[in-house]
């Protein structure tokens, strides 16, 4: 038997601050919140859940919109100088195919680079 000491548990969703929070327990358990480990499946739950944020007037960071800043920041990465119709979901499964990689994955690594990127534009941003 394995232990599971040192590794990150999820945590209760009324403890989650937002939906990076929210999408670092996915990460923890991808298959427990996103159907088949599907990208798409993981854009409609992002979508969802800005639309709730939406509905019950909570301020929302919505980092994953079309057109927001993850897809701001993901056209440039993979060297495209638009924004794709398709969206990030579509765009980041045909990377993945590409490299022969699952496409959560992809996204994941992603995202680390994204808030990586971020946190290095607020460091600049502060001096």
């Amino acid at each position: 038997m394995t232990s599971n000491a040192g590794r990150p548990k999820p945590r209760p969703l009324h403890e989650l601050g937002g939906v990076h929070d929210f999408l670092d327990d996915i990460r923890l358990r991808p298959g427990m919140y996103v159907r088949g480990r599907s990208i798409l499946h993981l854009d409609s739950i992002l979508y969802g859940y800005s639309v709730a944020c939406e509905i019950h007037e909570v301020p929302v960071v919505n980092d994953f919109g079309h057109g927001g800043p993850f897809s701001e920041w993901l056209w440039p990465r993979f060297g495209m100088e638009y924004s794709s119709p398709l969206g990030w979901a579509v765009e980041i499964e045909r990377a993945a195919e590409a490299a022969g990689v699952e496409p959560l994955d992809m996204f994941f690594d992603l995202l680390d680079e994204f808030r990586a990127a971020r946190a290095t534009t607020a460091n600049q941003a502060t001096r």
